[in-house]
């Protein structure tokens, strides 16, 4: 029986995702293991039937909103396959890409993960496992229903990338199916370029020699376009790729120690300037800073709302009105004095820039931090029940996020720049975000469509500017298809062309994740121009 159905009313849901971008598709699946999604590929490579990958659909560019085609839906692929210990000792656990951050997160607390179908050997590393230190999987999404291949596929990050970056350095095995059905299979460390050549061998026995991007990734945090620097490790090309080179149907994530103890220090500014100038001091003062986050004086106001308002968020601290914005930094440390001397750090930094260190809020034990991570994730959540409030009279508006990030120097200059800008176009706002890595999400709350459309424009400049600082137009969420406009702002025409003309070498009609990073018009031209060129053609020194 085809696991290829009609995509009818009844499963309209899988046309949409956070992003609130609506698409359409004719055919959806479900698979549950790897031979199935070949099975899947191969029935539609013939035809060139577009392919949109999709797990938990929690991404916010809208990456897994199909255009047209079939929808390949990993949601039930949902198993742990098995455990090894690396040489140096790293536990490293196989998953399938449908398994959900929460439920890994809470399976490695509880010292239950799920071992059906493990091979022995696998056991006996889980029994040694969880005879040590708890394990954990450190990238920290704001969304935990996000999927493990969804993560992998926009490099995912969240709050805890100031200290433990993004997914890509925790993931040391892939295996990836093409469009045609055939395998690469990849392990950190084993396949690196030849400078910008890449070759790789499938499972099907064909040598393939790609051409890398001659673009230089900006020294900030980045998750624009394919990752591709020279000799670099093959593995790291499909983290990132947006679903765009292959599907993504097994991950091996590298875990980590579990800190012993985790304090959580909220950190009360008058002005925004004191917050900044406390971000630039408390940075090379820390050493075990997990998170450096930031709520702004939108982002305070829309909470004071929404503790006053309702029921649901009562349990929200007050928050003094002289307050104008919040910067809150999680410390991981193995032990309490370790955490003290911090603590003493953050005090330090706090009247370097003029203000009080009585003014924190300060998280020693599980109930607090909980009650701080609420706190954190109230606002976005806020935001969007906002949104969907003023939608209801004008259904044409969405919230509009940035997700650019600028090198350590330009924090200052940001900032003045968002600030600026928005009172000169007289939008509404809210802005929160990894200030620890000079990247906020400055949201704008659009109350109209003329809003709506000049917070685009908005944007649209910001990528301008931020790329001249030397940043990112995509910090954590990736480019999907709402951000390939910024994508050409930050590298140029003739990148997204050589980005294209990797995609078609792994991917000739062009039919994985159709609109995602480049416009369809380009890479329909582009695949019709010529051929692209094999192994020997292209000669080289690199073995």
């Amino acid at each position: 029986m085809t696991l290829i159905k009609p995509l009818g009313p009844e499963l309209e849901e899988y046309v949409r995702d956070e992003s609130r971008t609506v698409g359409e598709a004719e055919t959806i699946s479900f698979p549950t293991g790897e031979d199935e999604v070949r099975d899947v590929l191969r029935d539609l490579h013939a035809a060139s039937v577009p392919v949109t990958v999709q797990g938990a659909r929690t991404g916010l560019a809208a990456g897994a909103v199909p255009h047209g085609g079939h929808v390949l839906n990993l949601s039930r692929m949902d198993k742990v396959l098995g455990l090894r210990r690396d040489e140096d000792g790293t536990y490293c656990l196989r998953v399938q890409p449908g398994v959900v951050l929460a439920n890994l997160r809470k399976a490695l607390a509880n010292k239950a993960v799920p071992t059906a179908g493990w091979a022995d050997e696998d056991l006996r590393v889980l029994d040694e496992m969880y005879a040590g230190p708890e394990q954990f999987f450190p990238t920290d999404p704001t969304e935990t229903s996000a999927c493990i291949g969804g993560m992998v596929a926009c490099n995912a990050s969240g709050a805890r990338s100031y200290g433990y970056g993004p997914v890509r350095p925790h993931v040391s095995a892939l295996r990836v199916v093409l469009a045609d059905g055939d395998v690469v299979a990849l392990r950190r460390g084993q396949v690196h370029a030849c400078g910008r050549t890449l070759r790789l061998s499938t499972e099907g026995g064909r040598e393939l020699s790609l051409d890398l991007p001659t673009y230089a990734m900006p020294a900030t945090k980045n998750a624009s376009g394919y990752y591709v620097a020279d000799d670099m490790d093959a593995l790291d090309l499909f983290v990132g790729s947006d679903g765009t080179l292959g599907v993504v149907t097994e991950v091996e994530l590298a875990l980590m120690a579990a800190p012993a103890v985790v304090w959580g220090v909220s950190c009360f500014f008058e002005s925004e300037k004191a917050a900044l100038d406390f971000t630039v001091a408390v940075r090379p003062a820390l050493g075990h800073a997990a998170a450096v986050e930031y709520f702004d004086a939108g982002a305070l106001t829309i909470l004071r709302a929404q503790r006053r308002n309702s029921a649901a968020f009562a349990s929200l601290p007050a928050v003094d009105e002289r307050f104008a914005c919040c910067v809150y930094v999680e410390l991981d440390c193995a032990d309490e004095d370790e955490a003290a001397a911090e603590l003493f750090a953050i005090g330090d930094a706090m009247a370097a820039a003029g203000a009080s260190e009585a003014d924190t809020w300060v998280a020693r034990t599980d109930v607090d931090r909980e009650c701080q991570r609420f706190f954190r994730h109230a606002v976005p959540e806020s935001v969007n029940m906002l949104i969907d409030e003023r939608r209801r009279t004008d259904p044409a508006i969405t919230k509009l996020g940035s997700d650019m990030s600028v090198p350590d120097e330009r924090l200052h200059d940001v900032i003045d720049l968002y600030r600026s800008t928005l009172a000169e176009a007289g939008l509404e706002s809210a802005a929160w975000g990894h200030i620890g890595n000079n990247h906020l999400h400055v949201n704008v709350l659009p109350r109209d469509s003329a809003d709506f459309a000049a917070g685009k424009e908005l944007f649209s400049r910001w990528a301008a500017e931020v790329t001249r600082m030397g940043g990112a137009v995509s910090a954590e969420h990736g480019v999907g298809k709402i951000k390939r406009g910024f994508l050409e702002t930050m590298y140029g025409l003739e990148h997204i062309r050589e980005m294209a003309r990797l995609k078609l070498e792994l991917d000739p009609a062009g039919q994985l994740g159709r609109g995602n990073l480049f416009g369809e018009e380009l890479l329909d031209a582009m695949a019709g121009l010529s051929a692209e060129p094999g192994l020997d053609e292209k000669g080289g020194e690199c073995a």
